[in-house]
């Protein structure tokens, strides 16, 4: 099973929406995954099987806005709106693959100094992964952040030339 990973394109948008209503209560509209692309298309990436079929992506963004509610604007950050891997290729490395080109890209082209991302907490796995496997640690927990009323782990990753290897 030969499993390429590379960038996002408009075409990719419909296999990138139904990986994520396949895996996840949180969805989007098509409108949301073309803003991604088009508007950072060195951020969004794919990993598709070897008939072309998309079996994971991850739809990030850069986000300059303070989020610490101070005045004026922080140092550019990245952020990971939606990462998912269908359930038959989780547990090869797809899931860190998308993360690491998304996180280079968001060092090398946008000079971001961060990269954050919410995750339920009831998720262990994905914890697990950006933890122990990629490093972020917990910023903040946001209550009710989930449509379902779910607290949100508020994770970072702070970049550095050992972190997008």
């Amino acid at each position: 099973m030969t499993i390429n990973v590379r960038q996002a394109r408009p075409a990719d948008l419909a296999g990138m929406q139904a990986c994520n209503l396949q895996n996840l209560p949180e969805n989007y509209r098509m409108n949301y995954y073309f803003y991604h692309v088009t508007s950072w298309p060195s951020l969004s990436y794919v990993a598709e099987d070897d008939k072309g079929r998309i079996v994971g992506y991850i739809l990030a963004k850069m986000d300059d806005d303070n989020p610490e509610g101070k005045e004026g604007k922080s140092d550019p950050h990245g952020h990971v709106t939606s990462i998912s891997v269908l359930r038959p290729y989780r547990r090869l490395g797809l899931a860190k693959k998308l993360m690491v080109q998304s996180q280079r890209a968001m060092a090398e082209i946008y000079r971001a100094s961060y990269v954050s991302l919410h995750v339920r907490k009831s998720n262990r796995a994905a914890i697990g992964l950006y933890r122990d496997t990629l490093g972020f640690g917990i910023h903040e927990v946001d209550k009710g952040y989930y449509a379902d009323g779910e607290d949100a782990l508020a994770m970072r990753l702070y970049l550095s030339p050992d972190n997008t290897a």
